[in-house]
């Protein structure tokens, strides 16, 4: 999509009010650009992520009180290089380079980058030159986290350089007369631990930003719009037992009342007591219109005999469909339907008017549910990334445990549940998936992982229990660290935990003789198995 052509911003109406101030990320395909928005964000500042070929025309209207250029894994010196509009350097508006970015300004103001005879991945011990600024408050020696095979080699009369490190002479810069900073090291990962300083420095010093961003007035005007768009008109919400649908329909909820009618799918992949904690939290506490569709039957004759997730996911993506449909045609005067698309859905879809063309996921739809239902859509959390939509559960009163409940793949337990699935396997399966998780929250690591869950393998193994000979079903567990779910680590759980685990499972859940830790970190791995 060009400037040109007509196009809806994707920002809602509360965010556009409250969104006085915004800082601009540019995309240049950087796996970290969604995470530089959610650090400014975290300095209470509106951040939204666009294209880096947006016009400086476009940026004008806009009006942000800062940009920031984002890394990218080209060099600026290759043909074909995403390049941004040179005219956004002369806006007068304050610029912050972030490696393949500070490469960019640096080259498009007369500077020199090279290929570096030393690169850096990893740590590195950076030395500050000149604490003004975005450095103001950071210690002379501090650790940094590179990833560069690039490198200025050579910066115009007009820059100054920051800071250096052993291998990388110019690892930050500004402009002496424009508002321009480039580091070529990265301040949005934990692995830079004053990161987050010199963000803020960049945000509130530099740009001049008030920090007026508050997610408690975002929640305040959402609910303004929505009682005005929905009128006197009904709602309708999918649940699914995550968060983002939770927090949809608690957000409604507080808008419009008894317009709001919720349906939740009950297929038989859902994780132990999942659909009975959903009905509970919305017929006792929010006292919502609940429809119940009770499809595990349907659901396991079309997964019989398939092996293939991709099949799988296709399969279970049909059945949801109708049956949501059958339920939705029964609910008189349903006008909306309303969906958790969160905004890095709504980046990776390509969906936003000035967001990053390249990187679409061609797997997903931001409308989740095909147009053929004939509902107008409402996307109430389209602006907030997934921990600033937890805390706005909080705030509505969600409880914890479901605010805070670990992510669960749309297909459910039938991609935790390799090869065949049936319902033996996938009762032993939930069985033995609620122990894992049992036992982390005992161990009070529930919060302190992003991801636990158990995954039936399609194998056996020969076990001895007593006396007898055993041939089951072998377990393995998985658990992960990640900021992003674009990157993650294995948990390195204790031991004791993990015998305990192993124990219980056993002891408690027939069919399961062996259980195994995944210690696959991603990449290469996944986080899920399929």
């Amino acid at each position: 999509m060009t400037d040109t052509q007509t196009a809806v911003s994707s920002t809602s109406p509360a965010a556009a009010r409250l969104a006085e101030e915004r800082v601009l990320v540019l995309d240049f395909g950087a796996q970290y650009a969604q995470l530089i928005a959610r650090r400014v964000r975290e300095q209470n500042v509106y951040c939204e992520i666009v294209r880096h070929d947006i016009s400086a025309s476009r940026v004008r209207e806009l009006a942000p009180k800062g940009i920031i250029l984002s890394g990218g894994p080209a060099s600026v010196y290759e043909a074909g290089a995403p390049h941004c509009d040179p005219a956004i350097f002369e806006l007068g508006i304050p610029v912050l380079g972030i490696c393949y970015g500070m490469q960019l300004a640096c080259a498009a103001l007369g500077g020199k980058v090279e290929s570096a005879p030393a690169r850096e991945f990893g740590r590195a011990h950076c030395s500050i030159i000149s604490h003004a600024d975005l450095f103001d408050g950071i210690a002379d020696e501090t650790e940094v986290w590179m990833s560069h095979g690039d490198q200025v080699t050579n910066i115009a009369a007009d820059f100054l350089p920051l800071a250096i490190t052993s291998t990388c002479p110019i690892s930050a810069v500004r402009h002496v007369t424009k508002p321009i900073y480039g580091l070529q090291f990265h301040p949005e990962v934990t692995h830079t631990p004053r990161g987050s300083k010199i963000l803020a420095n960049f945000v509130l010093k530099v740009c001049g930003c008030s920090a007026s961003w508050r997610l408690g007035e975002f929640a305040a005007e959402t609910v303004e719009d929505l009682r005005r768009r929905v009128g006197s008109r009904r709602v309708i919400c999918g649940l699914s037992g995550g968060v983002d649908s939770a927090v949809v329909a608690a957000l409604l909820y507080r808008a419009i009342g008894s317009q709001l009618s919720c349906i939740l799918v009950d297929n038989g992949l859902l994780r132990k007591d999942e659909a009975e904690a959903v009905i509970r939290e919305f017929t006792m506490h929010f006292k919502t219109d609940l429809h119940v569709v009770r499809a595990e039957d349907e659901f396991l004759a079309a997964l019989a005999g398939v092996v293939d997730p991709q099949q799988k996911r296709k399969l279970i993506g049909h059945a949801f469909i109708e049956c949501f449909k059958q339920e939705a045609q029964r609910i008189e005067g349903a006008h909306f339907l309303a969906q958790g698309t969160l905004y890095p859905d709504v980046i990776e879809s390509g969906a936003a008017a000035d967001g990053p063309a390249a990187t679409i996921k061609l797997h997903h739809n931001v409308g989740g549910l095909p147009e053929e239902l004939g509902f107008e859509l409402i996307e109430p959390l389209r602006d907030l990334f997934k921990d600033e939509v937890r805390n706005l559960g909080i705030q509505l009163g969600l409880p914890e445990d479901i605010v805070w409940r670990h992510p669960f793949p749309g297909p459910g337990l039938a991609v935790r549940c390799l090869g065949e699935v049936t319902k033996r396997r996938l009762d032993t399966l939930r069985e033995a998936d609620a122990i894992v998780v049992d036992e982390i929250k005992a161990a009070r690591l529930y919060r302190q992982t992003s991801q636990v869950f158990a995954v039936l393998l399609p194998i056996q193994s020969v076990g001895v229990m007593g006396d007898a000979r055993t041939y089951e079903d072998v377990l393995a567990v998985r658990a992960v660290e990640t900021e992003d779910f674009m990157t993650a680590d294995w948990s390195h759980l204790p031991y004791e935990l993990l015998a305990k685990i192993s124990t219980r499972v056993i002891n408690e859940v027939k069919g399961v003789n062996r259980v195994v830790y995944d210690i696959s970190s991603k990449p290469p791995a996944t986080i899920e198995w399929e």
